[in-house]
């Protein structure tokens, strides 16, 4: 039997480091970029545990789950954490980092997410990076989520590790994933005798095998249709433009938060401040006695394919999330969500404004 999918000629080692140029030009990087073969928790683990171990003392930033995922491989790997915890209906301001550094002058590494989809805030980045970089720590950012949907600037921001995966506002596929290393953060791999190894966490191991030989000869067999379909979405980003794309998530966003108030019904937006609620998803806080998941599962019932969600672990009761990235970036999603979600609460016995919601939508949209 022949497919298209099984009969493509060898990914080339040419091929995988064009790929990588794109990524870091989608980055507007001049470091390193190295696309790892696995989902983003691959290269987000790898650059902890090559660059934290017991010298090591981290201001670990909590605006979500993935920040408490941090602080567990951070703590794991030998290093001193310092939790800085916020409410997850805001973000972390630089004010409270600077905060942070004079009262722990020791601390030399900081970890953040960029935006939080699961919550559904964004942290101010380019002002926490001025604080970093004038007290010297590395810099490890999880630009996941915000990767399409907003700027994400390693170089201007003074990221020392920053990764980005594909499947949410990119579009793309989430099989490979990619972070931008540092010559500091390259310098502190290498002095740490515990970052790893001969292993598939190693970003040593791309370095030596694959960038220091001039990146002639890959190092194992790559995930080739991943590698196409990773390809394939910058090549689309390219060509929309990427301003156009951010553009198209704001409006998403803009339009989802006006719509929810519009709506009625007891929805609320999650995030108190829409300066700090990120493009990529919008959460909502549901009415006392409705039940998040619940409430998902029967604006579902009016459509599966529409991208709603209800909060991960104790949120599931409280918080609905709408996902409008990637191709979910549209108004029609948008209107879709905000329809499902309103017969949803009337099934519920509470009063909503369609048409009130429809018509916040398409003036913010506009």
């Amino acid at each position: 039997m022949t497919h298209p999918f099984l009969d493509l000629a060898p990914l080339s080692a040419a091929r995988f480091a064009s790929i990588e140029d794109r990524v870091a030009r989608l980055l507007g990087t001049e470091q390193d970029v190295v696309i790892m073969q696995g989902e983003a928790l691959l290269p987000l683990e790898g650059a902890i545990r090559g660059t934290a171990g017991p010298g090591t003392t981290a201001l670990n930033v909590i605006t979500g789950p993935y920040g408490q995922t941090f602080g567990d491989w951070l703590r794991d790997c030998g290093a001193t954490v310092i939790d800085l915890a916020v409410p997850f209906h805001t973000a972390v301001t630089a004010a409270r980092i600077r905060e942070a550094f004079a009262e722990h002058p020791e601390i030399d590494f900081v970890s953040l997410v960029h935006a939080e989809a699961a919550t559904g805030n964004t942290n101010p980045v380019a002002e926490i990076g001025e604080v970093v970089k004038e007290r010297g720590a590395l810099f490890y950012l999880d630009a996941v989520a915000s990767v399409g949907a907003e700027p994400v600037l390693p170089d201007a921001w003074g990221v020392d590790l920053c990764v980005i995966g594909a499947q949410k506002a990119m579009g793309g596929p989430a099989g490979v994933s990619a972070v931008s290393v540092s010559e500091r953060a390259w310098a502190r791999m290498a002095a740490n005798p515990r970052a790893p190894r001969r292993s598939y966490l190693s970003l040593l191991d791309w370095k030596a095998r694959w960038i220091d030989g001039g990146r002639a000869a890959l190092p194992h067999a790559p995930a080739q249709l991943e590698m196409l379909a990773l390809e394939a979405c910058v090549e689309r980003i390219e060509a929309e433009g990427p301003e156009t794309v951010m553009r198209r998530h704001a409006r998403a966003a803009a339009a989802t938060r006006a719509g929810a108030v519009a709506l009625g019904g007891g929805l609320e937006p999650y995030v108190d401040r829409a300066a700090e609620a990120a493009p990529v998803a919008t959460t909502l806080r549901v009415p006392a006695g409705v039940v998040a998941s619940e409430l998902v599962g029967r604006a579902l019932a009016v459509d599966p394919a529409l991208p709603l969600a209800a909060g991960g672990g104790a949120l599931a009761k409280e918080m609905v999330r709408v996902n409008h990235y990637g191709v979910d970036a549209t108004r029609g999603a948008v209107r879709g969500g905000l329809v499902a979600l309103g017969t949803a609460l009337t099934e519920s016995g509470l009063e909503v404004d369609m048409t009130a919601a429809l018509r916040a939508v398409e003036e913010a949209w506009a």
